[in-house]
């Protein structure tokens, strides 16, 4: 990939390989949210280019650039929004900046470049439909021996399907948003009857999810080996969960209130271009799965993923890293068992991956594994002590992919917990 005239920092996620696409507004004025790209520290209007006549030829309808969500721009096609991209690259790239005018052309700079401190963004699709896979066999085992049988910790069906539940949109949030502590029912180990309250044992879930950009018809499932086509791109997403909450309810129906109060999701879309360079061979999976799952191309994607905790007036500490390419499960296999009953799928819709873990305790995804249960606390060197999330708390998640000294990321996902912004409740 050719140099950009922009500076770019050598560790951005934001190198001109990536070109992601978002939805920001300048922080502080009264404007509404359009489309843009991020590169090193910037954040472009695609709008502003338009306008100037930047991304002419492309046949880009300007309501399109100036929405509030991405969807519009993503039901536009792979074949548009692929050259977009290549557009944005050759006009930032140092090679063609005597050819494109842009690094000259100050005024439009001005209208249209942004410090990427100085805008604020949202969640960057339109979501009409959440769906949480259990993908990383070693996340499904840490959860199966901690609450079922050590020597059958996977159920029967877990390695014959993709695993899922259907999640709640409306809670969905972007980075920074902070998060507010929700009360429910639980009970306690010495009691016999339930318990009303604040919950007690909240916890993160390092996931990335997948955005879909073409629709489906009713009663026609996407091929797995086609999946590809019906994948935008990708974001990194942080399903927060209340671990009593959910461990009353969930039988025999699965998660509900201990899930659906929040799931955070990185404001940038990475697309699979992008991270077309990263692909890499994906686990084997024994015993064999049925032919509808079954991939000519079995891939995953090498992106390294971390953890920081950082408690209130204490420093950040990196409390696990793992990759991405562990998933059991792939995305394609996720979405082709997703609609092999004739589900129908629509552009903007999110499908996370499931906690993603490795094989050690600093590779595990969530609180309930690194602290086995609660039986474990994480120390920092301050004496500080954490078994599940205190108010005050910030997660931060990150995950990148690096070859040949080229970085695609997805910068920073993160997160504060509060206090419920209601003082009681009365059960």
């Amino acid at each position: 990939m050719a140099d950009s005239w922009i500076e770019i920092p050598s560790d951005s996620d934001f190198s001109l390989a990536n070109i992601p696409f978002g939805v920001f507004r300048p922080r502080g004025k009264k404007l509404d949210f359009r489309l843009g790209t991020r590169v090193g520290d910037w954040v472009l209007d695609l709008a502003a280019l338009e306008r100037e006549g930047y991304l002419g030829g492309l046949n880009l309808p300007s309501s399109t650039l100036s929405a509030e969500s991405l969807n519009s721009f993503i039901a536009l096609g792979k074949g548009i929004t692929k050259k977009v991209r290549t557009r944005l690259q050759e006009l930032l790239s140092r090679e063609n900046s005597s050819e494109s005018g842009l690094e000259k052309d100050l005024q439009t700079q001005k209208k249209a470049f942004f410090k990427a401190d100085e805008v604020e963004m949202k969640v960057p699709v339109e979501v009409g439909d959440y769906t949480d896979f259990y993908s990383s066999k070693e996340h499904a085992t840490n959860v199966g021996s901690l609450f079922r049988d050590p020597k059958n910790a996977l159920l029967p069906n877990w390695k014959h399907l993709p695993v899922a539940y259907h999640g709640r949109s409306s809670s969905l949030i972007v980075s920074e948003d902070s998060v507010y502590r929700p009360w429910g029912q639980y009970k306690n180990k010495d009691s016999d009857l339930p318990v009303f309250g604040p919950s007690r044992q909240i916890d993160f879930e390092l996931e990335t999810a997948f955005i879909i950009g073409k629709e489906t018809q009713r009663g026609y499932p996407v091929p797995v080996d086609e999946a590809e086509d019906y994948i935008f791109g990708m974001v990194l997403l942080n399903d927060w969960s209340a671990r009593d909450i959910q461990a009353w309810e969930y039988v025999p129906l699965g998660p509900f209130l201990g899930k659906n109060f929040a799931s955070s999701v990185s404001p940038w879309v990475i697309t699979l271009e992008a991270l077309s360079p990263f692909q890499t061979e994906a686990p084997p999976q024994d015993p064999p799965i049925l032919d509808y799952l079954k991939e000519k191309q079995r891939y995953s994607y090498d992106i390294s993923l971390q953890i920081e905790l950082k408690p209130e007036g204490d420093e950040a500490l990196e409390i696990s890293k793992t990759k991405f390419q562990n998933l059991y499960w792939t995305q394609a296999q996720q979405l082709a068992h997703h609609t092999i009953n004739g589900c129908n799928i629509r552009v903007g819709d999110l499908y996370a991956s499931g906690t993603i873990s490795g094989s050690s305790r600093d590779s595990f995804g969530s609180l309930l594994e690194l602290c086995w249960k609660g039986t474990r606390p994480i120390r920092w060197p301050s004496g500080e002590e954490r078994c599940f999330l205190e108010d005050g708390d910030r997660v931060i998640m990150r995950g990148w992919g690096e070859k040949d000294r080229s970085r695609v990321g997805f910068g920073e996902l993160s997160g504060t917990i509060l206090p419920s912004p209601v003082p009681s409740f009365r059960g």
